[in-house]
């Protein structure tokens, strides 16, 4: 499976036709479900499944649809990102060095579940376990994936109004 994300990764970055880079991130998004499905995370292989999938790529696909599906050629050098993008893997390989390997049989298991159920009602006052940690818990990183929804959402609508409206031209032929 990581061969197949690193492959349709590499068709990403090579594709020059924009709707061709819609569709495989498409794809990237479900083999990234699937993954998470693997690794027993199936609410976050659900959510990229539907989100990363679904919505976002009938999202990228209407803005095509209203502007041009051929990139522009690059002006610059690609030495800054190829720069930037190498020192970001360094950073994260030398990050996850001292990382227990995956599955390691003398890594403790912590579960953190129990602790939840039994703290989350007299902690927070609120009877849905689920509710009180999105909404106490983890209130600001809940805020913070509302704020980069709505963010996107509104750039969805400026796309769309400002190819809808024509500019200020038409309003002077009437």
């Amino acid at each position: 499976m990581l061969t197949l994300l690193a492959a349709v990764t590499i068709g990403i970055v090579r594709a020059r036709d924009l709707i061709s880079v819609v569709v495989l991130l498409g794809a990237y998004s479900f083999l990234m479900a699937s993954v998470m499905i693997v690794l027993d995370a199936v609410d976050v292989a659900m959510t990229e499944a539907a989100v990363g999938a679904g919505v976002s790529t009938v999202l990228m696909l209407g803005a095509l649809y209203l502007t041009k599906t051929e990139e522009a050629k690059p002006v610059h050098s690609v030495l800054l990102p190829l720069f930037a993008a190498g020192a970001t893997a360094a950073i994260l390989i030398w990050a996850t060095a001292e990382m227990p390997l995956f599955g390691a049989a003398d890594v403790p298991v912590v579960l953190a579940g129990p602790d939840y159920i039994a703290r989350s009602v007299p902690e927070t006052g609120i009877a849905n376990v689920v509710t009180s940690v999105l909404a106490s818990y983890r209130g600001f990183d809940t805020l913070g994936e509302v704020v980069v929804v709505f963010t996107a959402g509104i750039g969805v609508l400026a796309l769309l109004k400002r190819s809808s409206s024509g500019g200020p031209d038409d309003n002077a032929k009437v």
